[in-house]
């Protein structure tokens, strides 16, 4: 692994980097939700934007020229009715267009205020047919001296005059009306795209939970609805709730079978001792003898170790206690010395029986193969930092480290380096254990060569808060 990081601040590893696996963060995560609704979104917008495209086109045109030609007709018809009338009936029929038909003829003088009529796309196409229609000198107004309305200016004889008209007659519709329906199409799309996404990911989001609760090793909480409407749905509820039994009848199994091991090989293996050291005359074989035992008994508490269950319940532990336990448990050999720099008070969330277990198997591994290859002693730094909610500790030896190809398989199970670092007896566990101990705490764990020789082992835990 690289180490492309910060280095840590204080301590006698401050030396060195943080490799980078161990400082990713995750990429940022869209829910399913947010993904199917954005995507239902996309569909009906684009869907209600093609329909109206459509309708502009099969309606707008067709209704503007509608109302043009019924514009225009009810213009003639006025001017040639008030034309061809004597001044008598002309009074009289100004005032039957105005009560019958909503039509007033007003005298238009020089000065008056006008706003033309060209509110919206409709309005402004219409006004242009009915001037086609009627000629280029015509004024069409929606407001004539401060009286909203349609007006159209016209000449009867040399005479100029208005003639205003109820825009509802003609069905001319405003702009706002088409974005009033246009928003609401918009919004009730919306909140069916929502429901839509919501009824599709709830499934998924149960079934998601319950995968959690399996992997805490909760396999009570992890039932799902298996009577549920959607045939494919109810088939993956089954099958899940089945793996999930199966996987807690495994993990009752493990349990009971561990509980066994425990048992039966170490009374024997008690009573062996006993006898060996009763039995025995020979000092140096009955060492050979006790030590032999000792190591097979070392050998079970590995494998019990790497075989614990995964479900751990995290609480406040004391990192300082912890590391000066592991520390002390290691005696007080004459050729190890070790430099530890943790801030005061550092607190992690996780367990102190695992914590311990941890820097013991990893004090244990630089141990054995952290020997300066110059001075034939193991030095070991231990340096921590808080950092983003996090707690970062390195451990280091200054040995001859290993080459890259094997730092990745160092945590697998049963797996020893070169033959510098599998002289001593062992498991090939320690690591593995280790791996599996942080990622139990919902921590991380890298390895990597020292650019100043030897190996470091980082971790990352979640600080207490």
């Amino acid at each position: 692994m690289d180490e492309t990081r910060a280095p840590f601040e204080t301590g006698p590893a401050s030396l060195e980097t943080v490799p980078a696996s161990l400082e990713s963060r995750p990429p940022r995560e869209v829910s399913l939700f947010w993904r199917t609704f954005f995507l239902l979104s996309l569909l009906l917008l684009g869907c209600i934007l093609a329909w109206l495209q459509t309708f502009r086109a099969l309606e707008f045109n067709p209704r503007s020229l509608q109302s043009a030609r019924q514009l225009a007709s009810m213009v003639n018809l006025s001017r040639a009715a008030l034309v061809n009338s004597d001044s008598i009936a002309r009074v009289s029929l100004v005032k039957t267009l105005a009560d019958e038909e909503g039509v007033r003829i007003a005298p238009r003088e020089p000065g008056d205020m006008y706003r033309p009529y060209n509110e919206d796309s409709l309005s402004r196409r219409t006004s242009e047919l009915l001037q086609e229609r009627l000629g280029d000198n015509t004024i069409i107004a929606r407001e004539v001296n401060n009286k909203e309305g349609l007006w159209i200016g016209l000449n009867i004889g040399n005479d100029p005059y208005w003639l205003q008209i109820d825009p509802s007659r003609i069905e001319l519709v405003a702009g706002t009306t088409w974005l009033i329906w246009l928003g609401t199409a918009a919004l009730v799309s919306l909140a069916g795209a929502a429901l839509i996404a919501r009824l599709i990911n709830r499934p998924l989001k149960s079934l998601s939970f319950a995968a959690n609760r399996v992997r805490e090793g909760d396999f009570q909480a992890s039932q799902l609805n298996e009577s549920v409407a959607t045939s494919e749905i109810r088939q993956v509820n089954i099958g899940f709730n089945r793996m999930a039994q199966k996987l807690s009848k495994i993990e009752n199994d493990r349990a009971l079978m561990l509980a066994g091991i425990s048992h039966d090989l170490r009374t024997p293996l008690a009573r062996l001792r006993l006898e060996t050291e009763m039995s025995v005359d020979n000092l140096e074989a009955r060492e050979h003898m006790s030590a032999d035992i000792e190591q097979v008994n070392a050998i079970i508490d590995k494998f019990l170790d790497y075989a614990r269950p995964d479900h751990l319940e995290a609480s406040r532990v004391s990192l300082n206690e912890v590391m000066e336990a592991a520390i002390f448990a290691m005696g007080n050999p004459p050729d190890v010395i070790v430099k530890c720099v943790i801030p005061e008070k550092t607190v992690v969330m996780g367990d102190a029986v695992e914590l311990h277990r941890v820097f013991s198997n990893l004090l244990e591994n630089a141990q054995r193969y952290g020997k300066d290859p110059i001075t034939a002693v193991v030095r070991i730094d231990i340096a921590a930092k808080t950092k983003d909610g996090s707690v970062l500790i390195k451990l280091r030896d200054h040995g001859s480290g290993v080459s890259t190809e094997m730092l990745e398989q160092l945590t697998q199970p049963f797996f020893r380096g070169d033959a510098s670092r599998s002289s001593a007896t062992g498991t090939g566990l320690g690591l593995a254990i280790v791996e599996r101990a942080i990622a139990r705490m919902g921590g991380r764990f890298a390895l990597a060569n020292s650019s100043t020789g030897g190996l470091s082992a980082h971790m990352k835990l979640p600080l207490a808060k």
